[in-house]
């Protein structure tokens, strides 16, 4: 960046900022639209609304700022787990993972999960969207439809492929910068055991059996560029978009049987701000159906049973959780190689039975041990690396419980992973295909030898894929789009039985997605911010 462009830089931030100071200083009490949560669909809703500068829109942020280097590192993103930039939400000990209380970390400031995450951009299968299209009824929610979304909005920095990529978007995309050996490695590996390799995972890899590819990432000059950098840090200049941070959203108001505002926790006090034309939760598959259920919106009997009046018997609204679950393999080096990017450039799609229409299987390789707390006890090496691998897509189902009518609680979460044996199945295969990866030629001149699991069998392998299985961070699906009596959505994200809310996270998802969430996470803030401004002439 040359000195004219670091100048021109600096002048936006001051800019930006002196205007984000006077507007949170004079908050209204009233605004057109309130969006509720800075994270990956919620700062794409809040900057496209915005773009009509008649429209106030309030974007609201129970978390800070993300102008910090463990942020903006690529390399330090781990450092953020178990800080204030997480929400630190603790699974309930699970039976079939043998008793272990699994933690889910969710990203907690502007960006959310974006500013947390590994940066992988992964766009979802074809036969992810158009499972979505089928369950809403719309087919604007298939693949084709939501191809040209990312073209769109994708500034793509690598080969050109017009059929596939878009350029001059908001979000800067890129493959992994000069990738390590080991994650080369990976994709000759996967030759040798019959898995092809794609220029890209989100082309044609996205449309076939699965692949091998270096992965797409959200890094600009050796720096995140987040969703909430890509989308919102540019419109904060407006005067017609505030951001609130340190704004924690207890429940939605209600005018009647439409949502009128939210009342907020900020600055230790709680307090209403209206919305005159519609609310928008984006906080999160955990944080969203408990606001829901705070308002009254979700099972009767759950509502009751904490005294809270019912507005909407909906009993999905903290059904259907799911999250793609790893089995961590690991490696030790022959000699130390230090990771690159974020750690994680090398990423696999693979079917566990070759009668499967899609991918069931996602793999990342990681250029770090990653054990369990539990696998740890059979010996990490200090140098080495892991094939992070698990289901794409669980047959599992958990569910998300309000811990008591207290905003401030966090909620009870019934993960339930591995609970069908459909799953243990899959894990048993996913390991077995770790397993030939990880022992391929490729390796040979980077590895001195497998460190875990080792040849195990039956019982055996299954208690390992117990004691390994961890979480992606990619929780989904506890306020799903669709038409049937669990759903929580309508096609058009406005939640069922009331007026004046919609829904725009990860929560929407009928199913999790193939791969990393973000980015279906911009295609759900994309459509739902489309939708708005439809239905407001906007």
């Amino acid at each position: 960046m040359n000195n004219a462009a670091i100048t021109e830089d600096e002048d936006f931030s001051r800019r930006a900022r002196d205007n984000q100071a006077r507007l949170t200083a004079g908050l209204r009490p009233h605004y057109d639209f309130v969006v509720c949560g800075a994270g990956s669909s919620g700062s794409v809703v809040a900057r496209r609304l915005a773009e009509n500068p008649e429209a106030q829109v309030l974007l609201l942020e129970a978390g800070g700022s993300d102008e910090a280097d463990c942020v903006m590192n690529p390399a330090l993103w781990p450092t953020n787990l178990g800080t204030e930039r997480d929400w630190g939400f603790q699974a309930e000990p699970n039976p079939h993972l043998n008793g272990r209380a699994l933690s889910l970390s969710m990203g907690k400031g502007l960006g959310g999960g974006s500013s947390v995450n590994v940066m992988v951009w992964s766009r979802g299968h074809r036969s992810d969207w158009d499972f979505f299209a089928a369950e809403a009824g719309d087919p604007a929610w298939g693949y084709e439809n939501v191809l040209g979304i990312y073209r769109r909005i994708e500034d793509w920095q690598g080969a050109p492929d017009p059929q596939f990529r878009g350029t001059g978007g908001p979000v800067w995309v890129q493959p992994a910068s000069d990738p390590s050996p080991i994650a080369l490695a990976m994709l000759d590996a996967a030759a040798e055991i019959g898995v092809p390799s794609f220029e890209s995972p989100n082309g044609r890899m996205m449309e076939s059996d699965g692949g091998a590819a270096i992965s797409d990432m959200l890094v600009r000059n050796g720096r995140r560029n987040s969703l909430y950098r890509a989308y919102l840090h540019p419109w904060l200049d407006r005067p017609n978009l505030t951001v609130l941070t340190g704004a924690q959203v207890r429940r939605v108001v209600f005018d009647g049987r439409r949502a009128s505002g939210v009342e907020i926790l900020h600055g230790g006090e709680v307090t209403v701000v209206g919305a005159g034309s519609e609310v928008v939760l984006s906080l999160g598959a955990i944080q969203t159906p408990k606001v829901l259920m705070l308002s009254g919106i979700g099972d009767r009997a759950e509502l009751e049973r904490f005294g809270i009046p019912v507005l909407q018997h909906l009993p999905g609204v903290g059904r259907n959780f799911q999250d793609h679950v790893s089995f961590g393999c690991t490696w030790e080096y022959e000699e130390p190689i230090a990771p690159r990017n974020s750690g994680s450039e090398a990423t696999m799609y693979w079917k566990s039975r070759p009668d499967l229409d899609a991918p069931d299987l996602l793999f990342c390789q990681v250029e770090f041990p990653v054990p369990s707390e539990r696998t740890a006890a059979r010996g990490v090496p200090v140098h080495g690396w892991t094939m992070f691998a698990g289901l794409a897509h669980p047959t599992s189902r958990g569910r998300l419980r309000l811990r008591s009518a207290d905003p401030l609680a966090a909620p009870v979460v019934d993960a339930n992973f591995l609970s069908d044996p459909a799953d243990v199945t899959t894990a048993r295969a996913c390991i077995e295909l770790c397993r030939a990866l990880g022992n391929a030629r490729a390796f040979r001149p980077f590895v001195r030898g497998e460190v875990m699991p080792g040849e195990l069998e039956d019982e055996a392998l299954d208690l390992y894929a117990r004691d390994a299985a961890v979480t992606y961070w990619h929780q989904s699906c506890t306020a799903k789009m669709g038409r049937d009596g669990m759903s929580v959505v309508d096609a058009t994200l406005r939640v069922y039985g009331v007026d004046g809310l919609r829904v725009a996270d990860a929560s929407i998802m009928p199913r999790v997605t193939t791969g990393n969430t973000q980015a279906p996470c911009a295609i759900i803030g994309e459509r739902a911010a489309e939708m708005v401004r439809q239905a407001h002439g906007l």
